[in-house]
């Protein structure tokens, strides 16, 4: 049977609905059949109003979809849908394993776009304020991730991080002593600034500003949702908001 859809990888953004791209939503409006994430929002998933939806989602120490198999349902999709949207938490292209999607559908010859959407660096650097960049101070920007998949060499993400001006850690605060404990045994500031966002750009968001000696403490403050760590002089000086103060501005907004 040959294929006569075409798959949209569709970046989801860090999480409030309205940060989705006008592209995004009207892929979704349009959709056939929406293969989504654990982390988009519901609100997000309800644009699909037409469509078959079916949770693919990955969440760290949870049951979840094997890549293989997503692959496999892109492309059977493809061959039945003319309209396949692969709905991602964030950008597609940034910590989401869409090159091994975008292999698959290339080898079967599957017709694919690409929408981008907001990381969650950006909407996190957003929540506490701070540009990521700054003249004098923050010339360049590191998106990294300590972890590695089944079977994977180990990578020096740590010289990444002390190399850049301000770094955002993807996927690290479950590993938040060994980050801070691996980047002063090589030579970082203890005090250097470092903020931990969690949920960020939704009601019940978090910000957790500490230095480097202390992460791990400031990860162990009861953290549940997706979060990021923050690590930069741009960061210096913030003052820690609790989710209740962010849910009545989002409700005041």
């Amino acid at each position: 049977m040959s294929a006569t859809g075409t798959v949209y990888l569709v970046g989801a953004g860090p999480g409030a609905p309205d940060l989705l791209t006008l592209r995004a939503a009207r892929l979704l409006e349009r959709a056939d059949i929406v293969f989504y994430d654990a982390l988009v929002h519901p609100e997000t998933l309800a644009l699909a109003e037409r469509a078959e939806k079916i949770a693919v989602g990955k969440r760290c120490g949870r049951h979840s979809t094997a890549q293989r198999f997503i692959n496999k349902r892109l492309v059977d999709a493809a061959r039945k849908h003319a309209l396949v949207v692969r709905l991602k938490g964030g950008d597609p292209l940034l910590f989401g394993r869409a090159q091994e999607e975008i292999d698959e559908l290339d080898a079967a010859g599957i017709r694919f776009e690409i929408v981008p959407g907001i990381t969650a660096a950006l909407a996190a650097s957003a929540a506490v304020g701070r540009s990521m960049t700054r003249r004098g101070l923050s010339r360049n920007v590191a998106f990294v991730t300590p972890r590695t998949g089944a079977g994977e060499e180990g990578h020096d993400w740590a010289q990444t991080v002390l190399a850049a001006d301000t770094c955002a850690i993807y996927m690290g605060v479950g590993e938040a002593a060994g980050i801070a404990s691996t980047l002063l045994a090589r030579g970082a500031s203890p005090d250097r600034p470092v903020v931990i966002v969690e949920n960020a750009s939704l009601p019940d968001e978090r910000r957790l500003p500490s230095r480097l000696a202390d992460l791990a403490l400031a990860a162990a403050s009861g953290i549940a949702g997706p979060a990021i760590i923050l690590i930069g002089e741009v960061y210096a000086r913030i003052s820690p908001v609790p989710a209740a103060a962010v849910a009545e501005r989002t409700r005041a907004a």
